[in-house]
């Protein structure tokens, strides 16, 4: 189907930003600042991020450039490995997403919760309410079309980097920190007692650096998606890490280390040391609306993983089914927001929600940056004109998939219990696979 709608430049860079910049930035750090020992670990942790964003960030490109297709996220697992890896891992991912989202979510409801009910006692039920709402508001938003969608993306995105230019702002105005900051080395520490507090530092920085590989999902509806995929990718991660760097500064220097790490609403509590306390009640209500954002981006890129399943014949065939009217895969958007909602009622909390989210991402991301190598051979007298091809091959992709491999055995060490339900997640769905085909009649490829 020729579909008239297609995503510039602009447009995807803003999905790249959007899929990265969730909620996550302005609750993740708390996280960041418990695990490490010192103030020194705590940036470390946020600067490798950043270089293993940009690691990934290259690979992603030139695997969307080899591959620009709707759904490519599923289809280059389903070409480069075995079909039951490619369903496993997807039906995975679809969940680790779904959880992503929720978390982000609950981040928003904090906030406003906060604000609207400030003398509530028991805050979680209107929490959980309020971000079911969020979840209804943009599914009826994408039902409406990509255009609208899109439209509804590029504000909120614009609404999102200017709230963390808002917090950046105190840096230049000379603002102190309202404690005083504790020397860098006041306690000795073990070296495993460093490289744990890094490892488990990294998980949360991970969680707030990943997303942009979904970017790929929306190849087939790019306009010019050989070139606009890879520019969109660099642009929107060079965005995101010099925001990432200095907002976590800005934290450091305006809240203060010892005060990060028992603070819950860090950013309004920063913009109320700024502009008090009524300008730290307005912030929480544009955070919450830029949590929209994030909230919006997933149910767009989602449900096209599902229509690629689909397409390959192991999902069922209504879930590419497409709206005569507006073209939006109305069952794949529906399965996926009604997921989205049943797992805020299982993890209620989002310390929960993200150690499993990033561990069942651990998988996907390592096992879909290692296609590049696939390609490469499989493609190798493909016409190379319009197809970019990442430089210092194949330093990048290797620096990824050891650093989300790291990722997965700190969270293990840390968690096993959350670990070995991730684990019992991707069993599951491979079972699923061999008994459907078998179900079906058919051998198992």
């Amino acid at each position: 189907m020729n579909r008239q709608t297609k995503l510039g430049l602009f447009d995807f860079t803003m999905i790249v930003v959007s899929l990265v910049i969730g909620m996550g930035i302005f609750r993740t750090p708390v996280n960041v600042a418990k695990a490490v020992p010192t103030p020194f670990i705590f940036f470390a942790a946020w600067l490798a991020g950043g270089v293993i964003a940009l690691c990934g960030a290259l690979t992603y490109a030139e695997i969307g450039s080899r591959l620009p297709v709707t759904g490519a996220y599923y289809k280059i697992f389903s070409y480069c490995y075995h079909p039951s890896i490619a369903f496993a891992v997807n039906c995975m991912i679809l969940i680790s997403n779904a959880a992503s989202l929720a978390g982000v979510a609950l981040i928003g409801a904090e906030y406003i919760t906060k604000v609207m009910f400030p003398d509530a006692l028991n805050t979680q039920p209107i929490e959980i309410t309020i971000a079911i709402l969020s979840i209804t508001i943009f599914y009826g938003v994408n039902l409406m079309g990509l255009k609208m969608s899109a439209r509804a993306q590029n504000v909120l995105t614009i609404i999102k980097i200017s709230m963390i230019l808002m917090l950046i702002l105190p840096l230049f105005f000379g603002v102190k920190a309202g404690v005083q900051i504790s020397p860098m080395e006041t306690t000795h520490y073990t070296l495993m007692e460093y490289l744990k507090g890094f490892g488990i530092g990294l998980v949360a920085v991970s969680f707030t650096y990943g997303g942009y590989q979904q970017t790929i999902n929306f190849g087939a509806e790019v306009k010019q998606a050989n070139k606009t995929i890879p520019r969109g990718i660099f642009i929107g991660i060079f965005i995101i890490i010099s925001l990432y760097l200095t907002i976590n500064y800005a934290y450091y220097s305006v809240i203060g280390f010892d005060t990060l790490k028992s603070s819950k609403n860090i950013a309004a509590i920063m913009a109320s040391h700024v502009f008090g306390n009524a300008a730290g009640q307005i912030l929480s209500v544009l955070l919450f609306l830029s949590v929209l954002a994030y909230v919006n981006v997933l149910l767009m890129s989602n449900p096209r993983v599902m229509f690629a399943m689909s397409e390959d014949g192991v999902l069922p065939a209504i879930f590419k089914k497409r709206s005569s009217k507006t073209d939006v895969l109305v069952t794949s958007l529906s399965v996926f927001a009604i997921t989205c909602v049943l797992i805020l009622f299982w993890a209620k909390q989002f310390d929960e929600i993200l150690s499993f989210s990033i561990f069942l991402d651990c998988f996907g991301m390592a096992l879909s940056a290692a296609t590049i190598f696939i390609l490469r051979k499989r493609m190798s007298h493909a016409d190379m004109k319009n197809i970019f091809v990442m430089k210092l091959y194949p330093l990048q992709p290797i620096i990824f998939i050891a650093a989300y491999t790291f990722v997965g055995i700190s969270i293990f060490v840390d968690k096993p219990l959350t670990a070995l339900t991730g684990l019992g997640v991707l069993a599951t769905f491979m079972i699923i696979y061999f008994v459907t085909k078998k179900n079906k009649g058919g051998t198992p490829a």
